[in-house]
This record gives structure tokens, C-alpha cells and sequence, in this order.
């Protein structure tokens, strides 16, 4: 198996985990032991993958080309009405994922931004990957369609009669399941993409000071 392949797919994964543990850890800061008591405040990855979501799905999108690369764990699970904050805790824990791969980005960014010695070809690389991985996965997980963290913030937001509905819409769509998912990544990957990629450049330049790839 491709060397390169193995370290993209293992960076990936790690940084869904990082994504998924922070959401646990507010929401343990904010009064719900869940994500705690079940084991998942844990950086290892085995408790986190999800056979579909972390290793067949990003698999296969690399193999074929497809142009577009991601993935999800397995939730982490919290209680809501555990919240000491009942107004903004799920904001704030649906947040803490996006802004976890955002600080991930901006770190190795600066690294390759501001390194004072030349970095080794192949480290350049995997930082480079580190960083729009994380941008994509980060801004795609804001996106406000159920069940991405970007929906939860929403709802936040929304007066209660709206939230009320788009709860219910949101129950609506997360009963298909992969079909749902799958349709969503189509859409998104064959009208999307460019915009949203050209965003995440954009991004990485900013961050890192050199265009991508």
C-alpha cells in the first residue's frame, strides 16, 4: 500500500478524533459527564472510528480520484439537558469541534509559515496536509444541514418556534441515514466543491503564506 496513502488516511483520522474529543470535553466542562463515562475523551482512535465514516468512505474517495477527501467518526455522545448552559451549550459544544481543527491548522500553518529552518520535503508535505484538512473538515462541519455541528449552532440562534421546526426537519432528514448522507455528499461534491475549495485555499494561503500543493 501507498506510504503517502497511509500517512493522508492516518492524519485524517486523527483529526476527526481531535474534532470529536473536543466536543466531548465542553461538553464535560459544561456538566454532562456522557462523552466521559463512556470512554471518549480518549485521543485513541480505535474508540472513535467508525468503520464507514473513517476508513471505507475517505478510501475510496482517494482511490477514485474524486477530488474531494473526508470523513466522520462516531459521535460522541453527551446529553443536552445536562447543560449548565441551556441557551448556548449545544452551540458551544457543537463549536468546539470546528474551532479544535481550526487551531490545528493555524498551528501547523505557522509552522510552515515562520519556520526558521527549511523543512524536509516530506514533513512539508504532511504539514501542508495537516492544514487543509483541518480547514476543510472545520468550515464543512459549519455547514448549517443536519447533522453537522453548523446545524446545532444554528438552531442556537433561531427563536423557539423556528428552532422547534428545524429540529423537527432535522429528525426528518437523519431518518434516511446513508442515503441521506451519501445524496448530501453528491450534491456537494458535484455543485459545491469549487466554491468551497477555492474557500479553503484561500484559507491556506492565508494561514501558511504559500498556495496549496
Amino acid at each position: 500500500m501507498d506510504l503517502s496513502f497511509i500517512v493522508i488516511i492516518a492524519a485524517l483520522i486523527l483529526s476527526i478524533v481531535f474534532h470529536e474529543v473536543a466536543h466531548g470535553y465542553v461538553a464535560n466542562w459544561l456538566g454532562d459527564p456522557t462523552a466521559r463515562l463512556s470512554g471518549r475523551l480518549t485521543l485513541n482512535p480505535l474508540p472513535h472510528i467508525d468503520l464507514m465514516g473513517s476508513i471505507i468512505v475517505p478510501g475510496i474517495l482517494y482511490l477514485t480520484g474524486a477530488g474531494i477527501l473526508f470523513g466522520w467518526a462516531k459521535p460522541v455522545p453527551y446529553n443536552p439537558y445536562n447543560l449548565r448552559n441551556q441557551k448556548w451549550g449545544e452551540a458551544l459544544v457543537a463549536a468546539a469541534g470546528p474551532a479544535t481543527n481550526l487551531l490545528i491548522a493555524l498551528a501547523f500553518g505557522l509552522l510552515i509559515r515562520f519556520a526558521t529552518v527549511p523543512l524536509a520535503g516530506p514533513f512539508l508535505s504532511i504539514a501542508a496536509f495537516i492544514v487543509y484538512i483541518n480547514i476543510l473538515l472545520a468550515f464543512f462541519n459549519l455547514i448549517p444541514i443536519p447533522p453537522l455541528d453548523g446545524s446545532k449552532a444554528l438552531a442556537s440562534l433561531l427563536p423557539w418556534r423556528a428552532q422547534m421546526r428545524f429540529q423537527e426537519i432535522a429528525a426528518q432528514i437523519q431518518q434516511f441515514g446513508l442515503i441521506a448522507t451519501f445524496l448530501f455528499i453528491f450534491l456537494f461534491a458535484n455543485i459545491f466543491w469549487q466554491p468551497f475549495s477555492a474557500l479553503v485555499r484561500s484559507v491556506f494561503a492565508l494561514i501558511t503564506g504559500t498556495a496549496l500543493f
